[in-house]
């Protein structure tokens, strides 16, 4: 088991693990008795202007690998049922595009606003990052359950500074969808 982080915890996993490259970022949830929502994982590649470096850098169902080869969403998880992670997202830090400063990972909710859902119909929903080619946990962050009205999240994030990779636990909230991210940040 890995460092477990709360809402703004940052770790330098440069210096935590020096020989750190491949990674899985591992997103779950469960779903509160009686409930069916379809979260989607989305993946922004940003650079240092905190905006994608190309449209094609914003990895989601649609467009599961970035156009280095570096980022992979493994697909699209439409029930949440089942343990473990619900949806998988692989990195190769090494080859990933030097112009990526900010790896922003984001789960929103299919039709929220039409279903009426939100993620306080959720229960203990996290992000944890794994070393892939040791295959152990690096740390995990277990976002807490007061968020009853978004409709979608910033779970965690990577960012790069002076050469070290840092992760920064997140929880942040909106009530905007996926689509609010897209605009934010294309």
């Amino acid at each position: 088991m890995g460092i477990s982080l709360q809402k703004g915890g940052t770790i330098n996993l440069t210096k935590k693990e020096p020989n750190l490259q491949k990674i899985m970022i591992g997103l779950g949830w469960e779903m509160k008795p009686g409930n069916n929502l379809d979260l989607d994982a989305s993946i922004f590649l940003l650079g240092a202007n905190r905006k994608l470096i190309a449209d094609e850098y914003f990895i989601f169902y649609n467009n599961l690998q970035s156009p280095d080869g570096a980022v992979q969403h493994t697909g699209d998880n439409r029930t949440g049922v089942g343990d473990g992670d619900d949806e998988m997202i692989l990195a190769n830090l090494e080859v990933l595009n030097p112009a990526v400063q900010e790896v922003l990972v984001v789960v929103s909710i299919h039709e929220a606003e039409v279903r009426s859902h939100h993620f306080g119909l959720l229960k203990d929903a996290y992000i944890r990052i794994v070393d892939v080619e040791r295959d152990r946990e690096i740390l995990n962050y277990d976002l807490d359950e007061n968020n009853p009205s978004h409709t979608a999240m910033e779970f965690g994030k990577l960012e790069k500074r002076n050469g070290d990779w840092f992760f920064i636990a997140s929880g942040i909230g909106s009530n905007g969808g996926l689509q609010s991210y897209v605009d934010m940040y294309a």
